[in-house]
């Protein structure tokens, strides 16, 4: 567990994303098993790898997919609540994740676009304060643990809102303290060190709290907060090692 705290600590995220694309298949055979099962690509371990800067969780990061609770439960609801498989879309991934990319990239009944501004595997460089797109281009919008990131985080959403089509939807998850009511932020805070200390991760900005919904909402957003494994029962949240209570942000452009 100490070796990965230190890479996730001191190695920077581009190098990381291309070691993974080699380290993934010796990871799968290692930790092979029947006990945990990552719903994405149906395979199933003995254990899952710790993950998290600072402190690390135990047992979330899927061998095979690289993928964490957020996205384990963010595929569940897509594939369970949603016509995201099977339905012609038009849609826009910001700052893609890894175990999505491949998959989405490979259906069919998918316009898929993805986009960020300093990552390598993406289709267009874009700044999400400033995205190239017109207005109402995208039925869907996944921009999942950006915005924590990005300063003017009001400018961003604005941008997503414009792109996003009427009756289109986005999701846009990021690491919330459902205990805190309102958003802790302070941008005089700029050492990686005090950012760490105050917001968790050494490139955070905020710790976004409840009102973060009303945020989304006061740029135009229908905002459902979606508890989606309230409709898992006990033993499958542990099989797929999501995180119980965790909300998902569906957006939605009436």
């Amino acid at each position: 567990m100490g070796v990965f705290k230190l890479i996730l600590n001191t190695i920077p995220r581009p190098f990381l994303i291309k070691m993974s694309y080699w380290v993934r298949p010796f990871l799968t055979l290692w930790y092979r098993g029947n006990t945990y099962t990552d719903p994405i690509d149906g395979n199933s371990f003995k254990l899952f790898l710790p993950y998290g800067y600072g402190s690390q969780r135990p047992n979330v990061l899927a061998p095979a997919t690289l993928s964490l609770e957020r996205h384990r439960l963010l595929w569940l609801y897509l594939q369970n609540e949603t016509d995201f498989f099977t339905a012609p879309l038009k849609v826009l991934h910001m700052a893609p994740e890894q175990c999505f990319i491949k998959r989405f990239k490979a259906l069919k009944n998918l316009d898929y676009t993805t986009a960020d501004l300093y990552a390598p595997h993406v289709d267009v460089k874009a700044d999400i304060c400033n995205l190239p797109f017109a207005d109402n281009s995208f039925d869907v919008i996944f921009c999942n643990h950006v915005l924590e990131h990005i300063t003017a985080d009001t400018k961003a959403m604005q941008e997503l809102f414009r792109v996003l089509k009427p009756k289109g939807f986005g999701v846009f998850q990021v690491p919330q303290d459902l205990n805190r009511d309102k958003t802790y932020e302070d941008l005089s805070i700029t050492k990686p060190k005090e950012r760490q200390k105050h917001f968790g991760q050494y490139d955070h900005v905020r710790v976004y709290g409840r009102d973060y919904f009303d945020r989304l909402r006061a740029v135009g957003f229908e905002v459902k907060e979606v508890n989606y494994s309230e409709k898992l029962d006990t033993e499958l949240i542990e099989k797929y090692r999501l995180a119980k209570g965790e909300i998902l942000p569906v957006c939605f452009k009436r």
